[in-house]
C-alpha cells in the first residue's frame, strides 16, 4: 500500500526534515519591524527553493509589503490549497530566552523532545509539516495524491495588509475545492483537534473629553464633570450580574450550540477549576449557567482591554483630567455582524455619558466569526487521519480566537477552510522560549500524509 510506505518514508526522514526546518528557524523574518524586511525576503526565497526542489511550480510574488510564496503541483484528484505563515513575532524581551532566538536547537525536557526557536510553533515547524507530507508522498510515488496549491503569508503577525488585496487578485488562481490551515493546536497533548468554529473581533477605542483643560480638583472637584467617572460609569454597565451583555441586540444573531457537538465538548471532559487556577483565579466569570467551553469557543464576548487618562505618573497630581480613554473589544461567534455591532455600541455608550461629555471613536478591525460546514468530506477524512496519529480520537471543536484568513477564504474565494494545528498549550507561542514538541512536528507530518492520502480516495 503507497500509504504506508509513504509513512515508513516519514520516520526515515523525520532527522533530515527537522534539519531543514531549522535552517527556516535560522531566518529572522520578523514582518512588524522594517528592520527585517531583507530577512522575510530570504525566508520567502528558502521555501520557493525547497517547493521548486520538490517539484512544484513556485514563485515569491511581491506586495506592498512582505511577499506572498504561491506554488502549484500535483495532478488529478481534489484540488486543495494550504496555508500557513512564515513571518513570526519578534523577540522582545530577549534577555528572557535561554538562547539565541533564531539559534534553533533540539532539547530534552521532562515531557520530551522539543524544537526552541522563534516560529518554531507559530508557524514555520506547523508549515513545514504539510511541505515534508508532500516530499514524502513524491520520493514514494514520484506525484502527489491530490492537486496541491501552496500559499504562505508574510505578514500574519503584522495585520495581514496585503492579503485580501492579493485574494482578489489572484483568486481564480487561488481558488481550490477546500483550504488547509494549520496555525491551530492540540486539544491537549493526547487529543488531536480540529476547529470547526472561530469567532470573530471587533475592536474599539474611547475617547471622552469633559473640560477644555485639566481641572485642579481642589477648585473644581464635585462641581465639574469629571470624564473618567463618565466612562468607567458607562464601562461598569456594559455587563449585568449574571455577565450578559448589554448592548442592545447583541444577542440577536447568536445561535445556540447543538446538542450533538455540546455533548462531543463535554466528553471531552475540560477541567475549568485547573484551567482557571493555572492562572491565579478560582472562579468563572462570564455568563452564568454556561459551560467554560461553551464560553470560550460559542460564546460571545466583550472585554476591556486597557483605560488611561489623568496622571499617571510617579508620585500624586491631584488633577480631574479633560480626557479618558478606554480599549473594549468583543469576541464574536457566527451570525454576528461586526459592523452592525459597533453601531449599536456606539449609540449605547453616547446615550449613558452625562451632560458635558462628548465621546469620539477609533476602530481598530471588525472582523466575522466563521463556522465550518463539517458535512464536507475533507472532516471527515481529517478526523480520521488525526485519530490514527495520537492516543484520543480527534475532536471537531470550537476555538476563542480569531483566525480572520478563514473568513477570507470563504467571502473572497467561496471556499470552506479546516484548520488542523499540532501545537501544545505550553508552546510559548509570541512569547520568550517559544518551542514546538518534536512529537507534535512528526505526527503532524504523518498526519497530513494520511490526509492527502484519504482526500484521493
Amino acid at each position: 500500500m503507497s500509504l504506508d510506505a509513504v509513512l515508513a518514508r516519514v520516520d526515515a526522514d523525520l532527522d533530515a526534515a527537522t534539519g531543514r526546518l531549522m535552517e527556516l528557524l535560522r531566518i529572522p523574518s520578523i514582518s512588524t519591524d522594517p528592520a527585517f524586511k531583507a530577512d522575510c525576503s530570504k525566508a520567502a526565497d528558502w521555501l520557493v527553493r525547497e517547493l521548486t526542489a520538490l517539484g512544484f511550480d513556485a514563485s515569491a510574488r511581491p506586495t506592498p509589503g512582505h511577499p506572498m510564496v504561491v506554488a502549484h503541483g500535483g495532478g488529478d484528484g481534489p484540488h486543495v490549497l494550504f496555508y500557513g505563515h512564515y513571518d513570526v513575532q519578534p523577540v522582545d524581551p530577549l534577555d528572557l530566552w535561554h538562547r539565541d532566538p533564531f539559534d534553533p536547537a533540539i532539547e530534552e525536557t521532562p515531557k520530551g523532545k522539543v524544537i526552541r526557536g522563534r516560529g518554531a510553533a507559530d508557524d514555520k515547524g506547523q508549515l513545514m509539516t504539510f511541505v515534508e507530507a508532500c516530499r514524502a508522498w513524491k520520493a514514494e510515488t514520484g506525484t502527489l495524491p491530490a492537486r496541491v496549491t501552496i500559499f504562505f503569508e508574510g505578514e500574519e503577525e503584522s495585520g495581514s495588509p496585503s492579503l485580501i488585496p492579493f485574494l482578489e487578485e489572484n483568486a481564480d488562481e487561488l481558488r481550490a475545492d477546500i483550504a488547509l490551515i494549520c496555525d491551530t493546536g492540540l486539544f491537549d497533548p493526547e487529543t488531536p483537534a480540529i476547529v470547526t468554529q472561530l469567532r470573530g473581533l471587533l475592536g474599539e477605542e474611547i475617547r471622552v473629553t469633559g473640560p477644555s483643560l485639566d481641572l485642579h480638583s481642589g477648585m473644581y472637584g464635585g462641581i465639574a464633570m469629571n470624564p473618567i467617572r463618565a466612562l468607567t460609569r458607562v464601562l461598569a454597565g456594559l455587563h449585568d450580574d449574571n455577565g450578559v451583555i448589554q448592548v442592545p441586540g447583541f444577542y440577536d444573531d447568536v445561535a445556540e450550540l447543538s446538542p450533538e457537538l455540546k455533548a462531543q465538548w463535554d466528553a471531552l471532559g475540560f477541567d475549568e477549576a485547573r484551567f482557571l487556577g493555572d492562572v491565579g483565579l478560582s472562579g468563572k466569570a462570564g455568563e452564568a449557567g454556561r459551560s467554560g467551553l461553551e464560553m470560550i469557543w460559542s460564546r460571545p464576548t466583550a472585554e476591556i482591554n486597557g483605560i488611561w487618562g489623568g496622571y499617571t505618573g510617579a508620585g500624586f497630581k491631584t488633577v480631574l483630567p479633560s480626557e479618558a480613554h478606554a480599549k473594549v473589544s468583543f469576541r464574536l461567534v457566527s451570525g454576528q455582524d461586526p459592523l452592525k455591532l459597533r453601531e449599536s455600541f456606539r449609540a449605547w455608550v453616547r446615550e449613558r455619558l452625562p451632560a458635558d461629555c462628548e465621546v469620539s471613536f477609533t476602530d481598530h478591525g471588525a472582523s466575522p466569526a466563521g463556522h465550518m460546514d463539517t458535512g464536507h468530506p475533507a472532516f471527515e477524512v481529517a478526523r480520521a487521519a488525526l485519530s490514527a496519529e495520537w492516543p484520543k480520537p480527534a475532536a471537531f471543536i470550537g476555538c476563542g480566537g480569531s483566525i480572520p484568513v478563514a473568513g477570507y477564504f470563504k467571502s473572497h474565494l467561496g471556499m470552506d477552510a479546516l484548520l488542523a494545528g499540532f501545537g501544545n498549550d505550553d508552546d510559548a507561542v509570541h512569547s520568550p522560549n517559544e518551542k514546538y514538541n518534536l512529537s507534535s512536528f512528526h505526527r503532524g507530518i504523518r498526519a497530513w500524509a494520511r490526509v492527502l492520502g484519504g482526500l484521493s480516495a
